[in-house]
């Protein structure tokens, strides 16, 4: 049963991204993706908070709860690599800036794949990345299909009028897959409890929250994309990494599948109180 709830959650989570990029892709331009980019300002606080702020907090707040070295090497993998495909989702959720939360989102993929194996190896002994080997499944799976849909809504404005469908189908493919994951993690999450890693997980999104937020740019709309994209890891990146170079400790694989898991459940929920409050507050026209 769990073998067959593992392949529903894989496939369902490859659906949603890539049905999400062709969303993406079929309603915005490529101009509306790179002005909120021209700002130099905001590039260098988003990146700053990604990749020096978390991967800090990732290992400042291990230290503080004493976690294991699995688990404690679990959390600064997903301290130390950033940009997810959930991002524009979340955006959506929260009312913020869509096309911001795209590019956005590519930067810091494009910068994780050369942050991310300069840096793991001087954080831990013994460990070698391929730039490579992260890049493969971004590249092919998130850019290949956002580009070609940018292409498409170029040549034929008209295709515009697929990107609800696209969306409803991501949308489908995020639950199921999510409700799927979790279901098969059950067992790994409740080995997790008393271990300090679920509470030392929810205090580093807070904090990336908060400083995302306070330091993501000059509007609200700015603002809430930085800040979930600062919280938002790159799983996909943390889980290869922990499945391929530490293959003798598996633990460190359930450690960030665990820390994955709840990262998401709580960005989803702050994503959607945001959007909540956006539909709620009265109008000042």
């Amino acid at each position: 049963m769990s073998e067959v709830l593992t392949a529903i959650a894989q496939v369902s989570i490859l659906v949603f991204v890539v049905a999400s990029m062709i969303a993406l892709g079929l309603s915005l331009t490529v101009e509306q993706i790179l002005t909120p980019l021209k700002n130099a300002k905001l590039v260098i606080l988003g990146l700053l908070v990604s990749f020096v702020i978390a991967p800090a907090a990732a290992w400042g707040i291990a230290t503080v709860f004493g976690l294991g070295d699995d688990q404690a090497l679990g959390l600064i993998l997903l301290g130390v690599a950033a940009g997810a495909p959930f991002l524009p989702k979340l955006a959506q959720m929260a009312k913020g800036n869509v096309p911001y939360s795209v590019g956005l989102m590519v930067l810091l993929m494009v910068v994780t794949v050369i942050y991310v194996p300069l840096v793991l190896p001087l954080l831990v002994d013994g460990v070698s990345v391929s730039a490579w080997d992260i890049a493969r499944p971004l590249v092919l799976l998130m850019l290949l299909p956002l580009i070609i849909a940018l292409i498409v809504r170029a040549r034929y404005p008209e295709s515009a009028k697929a990107a609800p469908k696209f969306n409803q189908i991501s949308s489908t493919g995020l639950a199921l897959g999510i409700g799927a994951g979790i279901i098969v993690a059950l067992p790994s999450i409740w080995d997790q409890i008393g271990t300090g890693l679920i509470f030392a997980t929810i205090l580093f999104v807070v904090v990336l929250l908060v400083f995302g937020y306070l330091m993501g740019g000059s509007t609200r709309d700015e603002k809430v994309v930085t800040s979930l994209g600062s919280a938002q890891r790159n799983l996909s990146a943390a889980l290869l990494i922990a499945g391929t170079s530490f293959v003798d400790t598996p633990t460190v694989l359930v450690s960030v599948l665990v820390a994955s898991l709840i990262l998401t459940a709580l960005l989803l929920l702050t994503a959607g109180e945001l959007g909540k409050r956006v539909a709620g507050a009265p109008s000042t026209s």
